[in-house]
């Protein structure tokens, strides 16, 4: 019978906090547990502290993750937490991701000081984000808009925006409803012409293979729809080389037996663009996604990726 409280890890921001407790409140419900059986591990990543370049420019997505991977590898934690699009595709020996919390809203949000939608922003105006597939996508639809690196915390990224340093910002619509900031934004864009990245708006834990214990511990609160949508995103983003170096959009939608999935790849600029659309069945999403992957690298040819690689 287990004495200790269970480790969870995660990273200080007030989001990943939230996303934490989530996952600790349902487990209490799930298993009937107190809060004292849990303690919340908090850490600091390289990417939490260095917030003046854009990832790609500094490693990657695994800038978020490798200080709670080490300690989840050490037995220093149980299991950790994390916003799934964050998770690099290709993950450290002996561990895996277990579970999904029930997804999100998996929209982006448009929060514009000039103007309340992106397509009504002035000739010229300014946006800021540090996201490859925002920014190519935003080009896509306004080439004539200036985008900045804009890194930072939620309320750091608004900070500036109210400051007036750009004139709008994209988040992640499930991180601003995760806070509480539900009526921040000024539009929620549309997935069909501004696809959300990969994974966007779920919640993942990450585990040991073969620790049995902590496992049935989180399959009580897997949500499978979940599971089988990011598995088929992931294995997607996995087949087209998905760091934060590519502009790469998809997205899944799990029902019943059938998912269905849309992709994207872009140029940075968002002057070419390749789409993908496919379904299957669930029991097979993450095959679905790599054929997905496979079949709009064939479309795009290798000129196109070598473009951004």
């Amino acid at each position: 019978m287990q004495t200790k409280p269970f480790r969870i890890g995660t990273r200080g921001s007030p989001l990943a906090l939230a996303q934490a407790h989530e996952t600790r409140d349902r487990l209490m419900a799930a298993h009937g547990l107190p809060s004292e059986m849990f303690e919340i591990v908090v850490l600091s990543t390289m990417g939490d502290r260095i917030t003046d370049r854009s990832l790609s420019a500094i490693g990657g997505k695994g800038l978020f993750t490798q200080e709670l991977e080490d300690m989840l590898i050490s037995g220093g934690l149980d299991f950790a937490v994390h916003s799934s699009k964050d998770m690099p595709t290709k993950l450290p020996a002996g561990l895996f991701l277990s579970a999904y919390l029930p997804r999100e809203d998996a929209r982006d949000a448009f929060i514009g000081r000039t103007a309340a939608k992106l397509m009504d922003l002035p000739q010229g105006a300014t946006i800021g984000s540090s996201s490859l597939r925002r920014q190519a996508l935003i080009k896509r639809l306004r080439p004539d808009i200036n985008v900045i690196t804009f890194r930072g915390l939620v309320d750091t990224r608004l900070r500036k925006l109210a400051e007036g340093q750009v004139d709008a910002t994209l988040l992640a619509f499930a991180g601003l409803k995760r806070l509480g900031k539900d009526d921040v934004p000024t539009e929620i864009l549309d997935p069909e012409i501004f696809p959300p990245a990969p994974a966007q708006g779920a919640i993942c834990i990450e585990s040991r293979i073969g620790d049995d214990r902590i496992n049935g511990l989180l399959e009580a609160i897997n949500d499978p729809r979940t599971y089988e949508a990011v598995t088929c995103e992931r294995a997607f983003l996995s087949t087209l080389d998905g760091s934060c170096r590519t502009p790469i959009a998809g997205y899944a939608v799990s029902d019943g037996d059938t998912i269905r999935f849309s992709g994207m790849v872009l140029t940075p600029d968002g002057s070419e663009s390749f789409r993908v659309a496919t379904e299957g069945k669930a029991s097979d999403a993450e095959q679905l996604g790599a054929k997905a992957g496979d079949d709009i690298r064939i479309d795009a040819g290798p000129d196109f990726f070598s473009s951004w690689t």
